[in-house]
């Protein structure tokens, strides 16, 4: 009898034990938030309710959203980088449309020919001591004299004193186009000298008989072309007179 009763004292109090044991039992649950270790104290009636998950749940999304926020802040940049790129397009395309001097300038710049002149100064020059019917033609003498190497003021000046053009010219230019007294054939009127069908005709045969017959053989002055050209020992004074006039106008 005495060996019952300790039997059942002893799983009296083990039951005892076991149930104080379960009410008070109590399990921590720790997690690491930023770097950090926190505890949390938690009892079987928590277990039971399932607090635990959910306190893990509630973590994860917290995770979660700062990750939705960094990949936000992500887009942000982005789209900002976006934005510059474009600018950074549109202020290149505003500089393709800035036009250099070269571009905007639209007039040519005519180079000088002859004692400081440009063709047309020097043309415009001629004209103004080339009268009647030969006014005008200032252009033909001074481009084709420089084509062949002639001193234009000098082929100007002969055909002044040969036809006297500086005035009113010559029959000899008026009806046979001969601004240089040049002889030949055709004859004008049966005479010794030459007619050419055109004023400009007359003109480039009397150049090119300056050329062929004295500049070729280095008479390039009124003194060295004088006593080959005419007769009158006062004709190379004369057409310097010429020049003189031509270069003062």
């Amino acid at each position: 009898m005495k060996k019952v009763s300790k039997l059942s004292l002893t799983l009296a109090s083990i039951g005892v034990f076991m149930i104080g044991l379960a009410g008070v039992l109590q399990y921590k649950a720790f997690q690491i938030e930023d770097n950090t270790v926190a505890y949390e104290t938690v009892t079987m009636n928590d277990l039971n309710a399932g607090k635990v998950e959910n306190v893990n749940n509630n973590k994860n999304e917290e995770n979660t959203d700062t990750a939705d926020e960094s990949n936000n802040n992500t887009e942000v940049e982005e789209d900002t980088t976006d934005t510059e790129e474009v600018e950074e397009v549109t202020i290149e395309d505003e500089l393709e449309d800035v036009k250099t001097y070269d571009e905007v300038s639209t007039v040519p710049v005519d180079p000088i020919v002859y004692d400081g002149l440009t063709m047309n100064q020097l043309a415009e020059k001629l004209n103004r001591s080339l009268n009647s019917t030969i006014s005008g033609k200032g252009y033909l003498i001074a481009s084709y004299s420089l084509q062949l190497g002639i001193d234009p003021y000098m082929a100007t000046a002969i055909i002044l004193h040969e036809t006297g053009c500086n005035g009113t010219c010559s029959s000899l230019v008026r009806e046979c186009n001969n601004v240089g007294g040049q002889k030949g054939g055709p004859s004008c009127g049966g005479g010794a000298y030459k007619a050419y069908a055109t004023l400009d005709e007359g003109i480039i045969g009397y150049l090119d008989n300056l050329y062929r017959n004295y500049y070729s053989y280095g008479l390039t002055t009124p003194e060295a072309i004088g006593p080959k050209y005419a007769a009158s020992t006062t004709w190379a004074s004369q057409v310097n007179n010429y020049i003189a006039l031509i270069r003062s106008r």
